[in-house]
């Protein structure tokens, strides 16, 4: 079916816009503003709409509101391996069933013990958290505070921390064909290659869009934009905040 016969009310029904969460839409784990929400309506109206994360449905609900099913005509949750179209659930894929649980169980292990022995001012907890299509580690836990979250981004800024986590996972594990994305300001996503967010375009490529523009912050290489942002079918925009990205959908469509 074509975008034409299935977006028919919009402006630009051969066109999509898919944004990251965290940067684009809204500040790192905070929620979306009055002013972003009455934006993306307006946008609707134009095109063909969706986001595209790392996290799982429950945190992207918590961060776009609970009403988003339908509020975006596609749901992207961890890259798209679980994914919604007009409220209605896609194929899902499987972390665990790609790898299997002793290859599995290995990764976990030198994981935590890599944490255990790094040096860092402040560890909490919850520091590797299991999706249905990836992994998320975070040195300093998921469990810290706003506070605790900027300062440890600024600190691994500094020491490369995560740059060098990545490495010798990389170094570690060589033959087990996954891709270590650093995000946010405080993980790194391990998740099969070719199951970065580029992975989402496998549910519209069918509906042979015209122009597909992706807005996100991590665009540069190992970030975790950087493969969908560099796609070639795929028209990449950097955003710092979603006061960037509003400027630039006002530019792009005229409202």
């Amino acid at each position: 079916m074509s975008p034409s016969t299935t977006f028919a009310d919009r402006v630009h029904p051969d066109t999509i816009c898919l944004f990251d969460v965290d940067g684009p839409l809204t500040p790192a784990r905070l929620y979306i503003s009055k002013e972003m929400e009455e934006t993306l309506a307006e946008l609707r109206k134009k095109c063909v709409i969706g986001f595209v994360g790392g996290s799982d449905l429950t945190k992207q609900v918590e961060q776009l509101g609970p009403n988003v099913l339908k509020n975006f005509d596609y749901c992207f949750s961890e890259n798209g391996l679980t994914a919604y179209k007009m409220g209605e659930q896609l194929t899902s894929q499987s972390f665990i069933g790609y790898l299997g649980e002793d290859r599995y169980k290995k990764l976990v292990n030198f994981v935590l013990r890599y944490i255990a022995d790094l040096d860092i001012p402040v560890k909490r907890g919850t520091f590797i958290e299991f999706r249905n299509g990836m992994i998320n580690i975070s040195p300093i836990g998921r469990n810290c505070s706003h506070p605790e979250r900027n300062d440890f981004e600024k600190f691994d800024l500094e020491h490369k921390l995560r740059e060098k986590f990545v490495s010798a996972l990389q170094n570690e594990f060589p033959d087990y064909g996954l891709t270590y994305s650093i995000g946010g300001q405080i993980s790194l996503d391990v998740f099969p290659t070719g199951w970065d967010k580029t992975y989402c375009l496998r549910h519209i490529e069918h509906e042979n869009f015209k122009t597909i523009h992706f807005f996100g912050d991590k665009t540069f290489k190992g970030g975790n934009d950087y493969e969908i942002y560099s796609h070639p079918l795929v028209t990449g925009h950097t955003v710092k905040s979603p006061l960037d990205t509003e400027r630039i959908l006002k530019e792009l469509f005229s409202f």
